[in-house]
């Protein structure tokens, strides 16, 4: 990448910042490091950025309530740090809108190579990778290149990073079973877990999006053993 990435840190631990900031500091890229949500967005409000790593356990607002106010107005990819490897911390964040998470401890190294795998993805879309594709389903139109879910009134519903990979997958293989290994190799570049849910739950924001009731879906259908699917007729927009 020929800009330089920026990245806005959100932890109260010091020494982490600190840590932080200087070894990705050393791997090219800019860092900011603040300590709660107030001056999480105060530095946004001064200036960009193009990742923020925020933490789950914040005095003050705490890390899922800034996550969510975040997504509601922001497609910002978020990479969400938790103290403790629950799992139910990990899927309330992907449900705020986080696009990945990473336990504490954690080692820099993975860090950094999360943060990278996360700004290629998002490089590749501004290259233009989608370029001008749109696609219509149903009542709706997935715009590739702009990352636009658009109804059929025009209104604009904000995806995360992960929501519109996840989209995108099913949308580009209309009417065919995605397994959960698939549709995690297209968000993540990695296979799930035995006993990661991170597909379902963001399976389940995508239903909400779309207006389709998880209790009988009729766009994104789950298939017993097999995964998931989209069961419509995709064709370009016109």
């Amino acid at each position: 990448m020929s800009q330089v990435s920026r990245l806005l840190i959100v932890d109260d631990d010091p020494d982490l910042r600190d840590l932080l900031c200087e070894y990705l500091g050393q791997q090219g890229l800019e860092v900011m490091a603040v300590p709660d949500g107030e001056a999480m967005y105060r530095a946004m409000a001064e200036q960009r950025f193009d990742i923020l790593i925020l933490d789950l356990m914040l005095p003050g607002t705490d890390g899922l309530t800034l996550c969510r106010d975040l997504r509601s107005r922001s497609s910002m990819p978020i990479l969400m740090l938790t103290a403790r490897g629950d799992e139910l911390d990990r899927i309330i964040g992907l449900e705020m809108g986080a696009d990945d998470y990473l336990p504490k401890p954690f080692n820099p190294r993975e860090l950094l190579a999360r943060v990278r795998s996360i700004l290629r993805r998002v490089a590749d879309r501004a290259a233009g990778k989608s370029a001008m594709r749109v696609l219509q389903f149903a009542d709706w139109k997935l715009e590739l290149g702009a990352q636009h879910l658009v109804d059929n009134s025009g209104v604009v519903t904000p995806l995360s990073g992960g929501e519109f990979k996840l989209l995108q997958a099913l949308v580009e293989n209309p009417q065919r079973v995605m397994s959960r290994d698939q549709l995690m190799e297209a968000m993540n570049g990695k296979e799930a877990g035995p006993f990661d849910r991170t597909v379902d739950v963001m399976i389940g924001r995508l239903r909400r999006r779309l207006g389709d009731d998880a209790r009988e879906p009729l766009l994104i259908k789950t298939i017993r053993s097999g995964g998931y699917m989209l069961a419509c007729e995709v064709v370009p927009a016109r």
